[in-house]
């Protein structure tokens, strides 16, 4: 089993700067993260919003979610980032290389 955390970065942030918070993400114990550029449409503040944002889908082991989710909740730049983790199960080579980060 392992761990699969997305969340979401705002556009404006250059790929080097999103390059840099996934190194971030690496260093505090995920395994793997890939970010692409989204487009969400969503509610804030009583308004509907439609936006270009970067999603990054974080691979994580368990023994290293509480440290990788930290690290989001610290250098996010959202007042409400989007911590979203879901469980999943891969193939056992990569489950393994997950749960050894």
């Amino acid at each position: 089993m392992i761990n699969i955390i997305k969340t979401t970065l705002p556009i404006t942030m250059r790929e080097f700067e999103v390059t840099s918070f996934a190194q971030s993400l690496v260093e505090a114990g995920a395994a793997c993260v890939q970010h692409h550029q989204i487009s969400s449409t969503y509610k804030w503040e009583g308004k509907i919003e439609h936006e270009k944002e970067w999603g990054l889908s974080i691979k994580v082991s368990t023994n290293n979610l509480d440290s990788v989710t930290q690290v989001i909740n610290n250098l996010h730049p959202y007042d409400v980032p989007q911590i979203i983790v879901q469980s999943a199960e891969a193939n056992s080579e990569y489950e393994d290389w997950v749960n050894s980060s």
